[in-house]
């Protein structure tokens, strides 16, 4: 039997080493985020007779590799209603649903704390409980500013989620359950440890800002965005005004200011019923594309998918994002 020279065996290692991993490094990870999410009222009233406000998204989620959805609302039995205009509750029933279609719930926000602490606590047990996994909440400010990491396909990816709209009651204390409150420097040193000390290949921050119904980012959303990136954050995502605002692209990463509602009853006007579902395409430099799917919130605050609208799309080393039909 004729002997192969040692160098052709070499070769061979070399060559199929470098197929698998170029199919490995083109792999890409998917990230789904839907906005504010509010489960009482109607959807918690469709939830409690079996139904499910997310219906019509399923397939459109499960093809998702990470789903996260802000929920913009206290999950307990716990607690009295804080001092404010508006306060939602919803019943723990409610995450069994949230756990069929979701990976996870971003907490930093300005409803999460409605009905106190003890309640805040509760959800943050209830949640775990429920196979759900949650950013931007603790039983205390370390737990709060703690990146959630996911892995995906190879690809590490830390999210951090903040609030940066009143009561700043609801923040985390050193030994108190609460929400992480976004400070800028703080939040540049949790983007630089997610990478360091998490070894996160992308990081992405969630953000809860702006003014409501504002279909434009003001300069302190424009302004932090830019330190987040510089600081080494490969996407930024926003929610808070109710309306979609405008996208950026800066050092050819992209900021989606906010992507509007998801699930909301209590809307005041036509653009609080419009939205997107954002679906990020990632891969180990950060974010290859992105595309949104359109959502139409009816009165009673429940999403369908909006076949007439296109929306905003994006692929690596455009310099601004486009309108296009989505793809469902």
């Amino acid at each position: 039997m004729k002997k192969r020279h040692p160098w052709v065996w070499v070769w061979g290692l070399i060559v199929s080493m470098g197929v698998a991993l170029g199919a490995h490094a083109t792999q890409e990870v998917s990230l789904v985020f839907a906005g504010d999410t509010v489960l009482d009222d109607s959807a918690g009233e469709l939830i409690a007779q079996g139904g499910d406000p997310f219906a019509e998204f399923e397939t459109y989620l499960k093809n998702g590799d990470i789903r996260i959805a802000n929920l913009e609302c206290v999950v307990s039995t716990l607690g009295q209603a804080g001092d404010k205009v508006y306060t939602f509750k919803a019943h723990p029933r409610v995450l069994a649903v949230v756990k069929k279609h979701f990976d996870a719930v971003a907490l930093a926000n300005n409803h999460s704390g409605d009905f106190g602490p003890e309640a805040f606590a509760d959800m943050l047990q209830l949640i775990e409980r429920s196979g759900l996994e949650q950013v931007g909440g603790g039983m205390n400010l370390k737990q709060a500013h703690t990146p959630l990491v996911f892995q995906r396909h190879g690809l590490r990816i830390a999210v951090l989620s903040y609030n940066e709209f009143h009561p700043r009651s609801f923040e985390a204390g050193h030994n108190t359950p609460g929400v992480a409150w976004s400070e800028d420097q703080q939040v540049e040193a949790d983007i630089k440890a997610a990478r360091k000390f998490h070894r996160a290949d992308v990081v992405i921050p969630i953000m809860h800002w702006g003014w409501e119904n504002e279909r434009q980012a003001n300069a302190r959303q424009r302004l932090l965005a830019q330190r987040m990136i510089d600081a080494g954050a490969d996407a930024v995502i926003g929610g808070h005004p109710h309306v979609t605002q405008d996208i950026s692209i800066y050092k050819g990463k992209p900021v989606i200011f906010s992507v509007g509602n998801f699930v909301m009853k209590e809307t005041d006007n036509e653009f609080q019923r419009q939205a997107w579902l954002l679906k990020l395409y990632l891969d180990k430099r950060g974010v290859t594309r992105f595309d949104t799917l359109p959502v139409r919130i009816d009165m009673e605050g429940l999403p369908s998918v909006d076949n007439d609208t296109k929306s905003p799309c994006w692929t690596r080393g455009e310099k601004i994002s486009r309108a296009c039909v989505s793809n469902k």
